[in-house]
């Protein structure tokens, strides 16, 4: 009789047809595994081991090559230049930043994209996400990455409705290397559109090139070998990676804010010399008279003048347009063979990360209307008889008064953000019977992370500095007046007495107890001579969030915070069984060299909306050994996340634009009065510079769980020697997705229809009709909203052949989106199409985009790689940007990389991605992500060089 595993290996290499592979990948793992044995694996999207990689559901690879050759060490940037993945949170924010680096399968959410580190979820990323934080996983361990799009939940269960993203980690790593490297980015500042409207506006910008910039240190060590006469094996590895700051101003194209027309560097209404939105008050401790409302400045001469859009402030300059950044991270694998029938394994990972996200100076923000009595030391004699003439009032009124000052004094605020993550896997696997293996697993993740706003100004201390609202400063102990009304009366001292700190602190928690067994029967179908395969599982998953804010954050006192950050603590579990099943049909037919059908089921219990399931049904046909046809269909599920069930009302900014506001609103006076302007406010509302609004949200306990329908179809096939390719259609079609409705979708629908499910939540300041000056803000809470329909094709091809005594090497990877379709509330909203096509509600989807590599190995100490990534042209836009009015063109990227053997223990990586120094396509203020551009999607900085060295003992 054979040996048991020899036996498995010859079964499941012909069940599940090893020979068949057609795509390069495959053969590149089963070497990884072991030339000697055909070795069972474990594809992403399914845990019965196989000996082929191509299965009924699309994976691609990414390999530990492609991320060397990447020159890359943030994850984030290996994984987005993959075409099947949108920018999410990356290095290139600043204002909003969560300080994590998430995923984005599809453009769904990083909330709908499953993380996994060898085959098991990662926890969640700090106070600000429920998504998995990418900066854990340390690039110099990666084995390989493989993304699966269209559903996974029948095998892990919740998040995967767009798909999963599985880390596998080099956990049989065997000797001592030490990788060195070092990146930096480079531009030439020469862009002329840019510079003219500066030049305009007198600013200042960088021109020609400064050299290198936004420079990065990496460093990482791996260790890794067997004990105990091979019985155990063990990994351990550490790294380091700093990164250097990067601001705005350092690029001619992101040295001002343009308006949301894209036709001015527009900047802020809170400039260096205040504005002021003034009006009498009706009566002592009387309301505020908006009607009688003047927009004033302030002139050198001390007094006020009516405002013409010429005094406004450039904060652009010192943001961050790339964060700096500190980060360690080191961790264990490990793994003891005692018998066949116990292998206890561990994993563990630490990582410690600290990143500033730095934004312009804090300011008054027109936050609140002080009450100023005229007779206040803080007015001169001029503007208290400006006051009267312009208000009819005497020596004993008061005027309130909405301050537009930025505290350039002071200096720019800074979120303080730090990441501690942790976490454990210990289980054990083996043998039951010669045709059945078992693992069992327990884990446990837990981040820690904190935030601290520094230097922004304290609401409370203006008002006591001004010595309005009944406050008096001159009672105050250590206050300093603000003299804001007086041409550049403001003192450093001043600034520094009214700034505040604000601290959030939280951890998240998770704790997964789960096993399954996998193998197969003695018995088949009748159809065919090879065996029924299987898996049956269980997995309880308990999810914990805790994040505590100071009174500074709950109550919204900062003033640059535009609103409050709320306490959030919530909890829920989900008891899970899950089984998958394998039937073979039949085999070594014509037209039918393997015919098999797989069938999984998962019922989930959650203890916030009670049980869901969720299914899948797959083939996979090989035709012949070259030509595979692959189909499926997924019932996928996700449950509302720990942030969407228990968030506070909490006021925020979201940014867009009022369709009524402005000389000539976009909007009809009897759709803008659906939304609350009066006729006396039609025409004279004025829009946001800063393209940002007031809003209120808040989570939802009452959600239910998205339901989405995932089809694919595929073609796998080797047509000829060296060439082989996959080519396959996806259908994703979601309901009752969880999210908030974009408040400009609110302020539209209410004004073109009146219905008032969604003029109920639109306010607007009383007197001036504003969403930004003041009271106004729109509501949206965290709803199960309509259906999402998301359709493409995903290509993949490989060719090789040999050129000049070397080989050349292609691979084209390639997404083709069809539809992106979103109807968030049917019947009522209007359903829009994001594909091509760009707007407030649209990321920049392209129809088309790819990357393309060439990869020439000579077989001696050197090669050279090729890359060329594409960016298809996104054409359909209307707005007021003009920048895009006829689209983004089509954008294309070169990078060019050199690697060297120096000998047997030391090779060299030299490289420079986008050689060619194309800029981002520029977009106005209310498109724009960062910078004027969609920071972190396309190429941000320029020319990017890196290089490293690797020794390996």
């Amino acid at each position: 009789m054979l040996n048991s595993k020899i036996a498995k290996s010859v079964r499941l290499a012909l069940v599940f047809g090893a020979a068949s592979t057609a795509g390069i990948s495959a053969s590149a793992i089963a070497a990884e595994e072991g030339a000697d044995d055909v070795e069972r694996i474990e594809v992403t999207g399914s845990r019965i081991k196989r000996t082929d990689l191509e299965t009924a559901t699309p994976v691609q690879v990414t390999s530990a090559e492609d991320i060397a050759m990447s020159g890359f060490t943030r994850v984030e940037d290996i994984m987005n230049n993959l075409p099947q993945i949108e920018a999410s949170q990356t290095a290139f924010q600043s204002n909003g930043a969560t300080g994590t680096a998430t995923l984005d399968l599809r453009g769904m959410g990083p909330q709908r994209t499953l993380v996994l580190i060898n085959g098991r979820r990662a926890q969640a990323g700090g106070i600000y996400t429920q998504s998995a934080d990418i900066n854990q996983i340390p690039a110099a361990l990666i084995k390989r990455v493989e993304v699966m799009t269209g559903g996974g939940s029948t095998t892990y269960g919740a998040d995967a409705v767009a798909g999963v993203v599985n880390f596998v980690m080099n956990d049989d790593f065997e000797g001592f290397q030490v990788d060195i490297g070092g990146s930096a980015y480079q531009h030439d500042n020469d862009n002329e559109y840019i510079q003219g409207l500066m030049d305009e506006k007198g600013f200042e910008y960088p021109s020609g090139s400064d050299g290198f910039d936004g420079a990065a240190f990496d460093f990482s060590a791996t260790l890794g070998g067997t004990f105990d006469g091979g019985k155990g094996h063990a990994v351990g590895y550490v790294t380091y990676t700093k990164q250097n700051e990067l601001r705005q101003g350092a690029r001619d194209y992101s040295s001002c804010a343009l308006n949301a027309a894209g036709t001015e560097c527009g900047g802020s209404a809170n400039a260096i010399v205040p504005n002021f939105f003034i009006a009498p008050l009706n009566g002592p401790g009387g309301t505020y008279n908006a009607s009688e409302e003047v927009f004033w400045n302030l002139t050198p001469d001390g007094t006020f003048v009516p405002d013409d859009g010429s005094n406004r402030y450039n904060y652009a300059p010192v943001n961050h347009f790339m964060r700096p950044d500190e980060r360690h991270t080191f961790g264990l694998f490990a793994n003891y063979e005692i018998n066949e029938h116990f292998n206890p394994y561990l994993e563990t990972m630490f990582m410690r990360d600290r990143t500033g996200a730095q934004i312009a100076e804090s300011g008054t923000f027109f936050d609140t209307a002080y009450e100023l009595p005229i007779s206040s030391p803080l007015f001169s004699d001029a503007q208290r008889q400006q006051f009267k003439d312009a208000f009819g009032i005497g020596d004993d009124d008061s005027i309130g008064a909405y301050i537009g000052k930025r505290n350039v004094e002071g200096g720019p605020r800074t979120d303080e953000l730090e990441h501690s993550s942790f976490r454990m896997v210990l289980g054990t696997r083996g043998e039951l019977s010669d045709l059945w293996t078992y693992d069992v697993t327990a884990q446990y993740g837990s981040t820690s992370s904190s935030s601290a706003y520094i230097n922004d100004f304290f609401g409370p201390r203006i008002t006591t500095a001004l010595s309005a609202n009944g406050e008096s400063c001159a009672d105050t102990e250590g206050c300093i007046p603000y003299e804001v009304f007086t041409y550049e009366g403001v003192t450093p001292e001043a600034a520094a007495a009214l700034t505040g700190t604000a601290i959030l602190n939280g951890v998240t928690e998770q704790l997964i107890l789960g096993g399954f067994v996998s193998g197969e029967f003695d018995y088949s179908l009748p159809s065919s001579d090879y065996p029924i395969a299987a898996v049956f599982g269980a997995e309880y998953r308990e999810e914990t969030f805790e994040r505590t804010a100071d009174e500074v954050y709950a109550q919204g006192l900062l003033l640059g915070q535009g609103g409050t950050t709320k306490s959030l603590e919530g909890s829920y579990d989900v008891t899970e069984f899950y089984t998958e099943v394998s039937l073979p049909i039949v085999e070594g037919k014509a037209g039918f060299e393997n015919f098999t059908l797989d069938l999984a089921y998962r019922w989930s219990d959650y203890s916030t909306s009670g049980s869901e399931p969720a299914y899948k049904a797959a083939i996979n046909w090989d035709i012949t050994s070259d030509w595979k046809v692959r189909a499926s269909y997924n019932r996928a599920v996700r449950a509302a996340n720990n942030g969407e069930l228990f968030a506070q009302e909490t006021t925020g900014l979201w940014e867009g634009s009022d369709p009524c506001a402005g000389a000539t609103p976009e909007l009809s006076a009897a759709q803008c009065a659906n939304t609350g302007v009066t006729a006396a406010q039609y025409g004279t509302i004025n829009p946001s510079p800063a393209s940002q609004y007031n809003g209120l949200f808040g989570g939802n306990q009452e959600l239910k769980p998205e339901i989405a329908d995932t089809v694919t179809f595929g073609l796998v096939a080797e047509p000829i020697e060296g060439l082989n390719f996959t080519i396959d259609y996806w259908d994703i079609e979601l309901e009752g997705a969880i999210d908030n409705i974009d408040p400009l979708i609110i302020l539209e629908q209410c004004a073109k229809t009146g219905d008032a499910s969604f003029c109920d939540n639109v306010q607007r300041t009383p007197g001036n009709g504003s969403l930004w000056v003041g009271s106004g803000q729109i509501t949206s809470f965290d709803v199960n909203l309509g259906q999402l329909t998301w359709e493409g094709i995903d290509l993949s091809a490989n060719y090789d052949f040999e050129v000049a005594g070397g080989t050349l090497s292609t691979n084209l990877l390639g997404s083709y989106f069809i539809t992106k379709e979103y109807d968030n509330v049917p019947g009522i909203s209007d359903i829009y199409d994001c594909v091509s096509n760009l707007n407030d509600g649209c990321f920049a989807q392209p129809e088309w985009r790819h990357v393309f590599t060439m990869d020439y190995d000579t077989g001696s100490f050197w090669r050279a790689t090729l890359k060329w990534r594409y960016y298809g042209e996104v054409s359909d836009y209307t707005g007021p940007d003009t920048l895009v009015q006829d689209g983004i063109s089509s954008q294309s990227y070169l990078d060019l990389k050199g690697s060297f053997t120096i000998n047997d223990y030391t090779s060299v990586l030299v490289g420079v991605n986008n050689i060619m120094d194309k800029e981002p396509p520029l977009v106005g203020g209310s498109l724009s992500t960062n910078g004027n551009a969609i920071a972190g999607f396309y190429d941000t900085l320029g020319r990017y060089f890196h290089a490293n060295v690797t020794f390996k003992f």
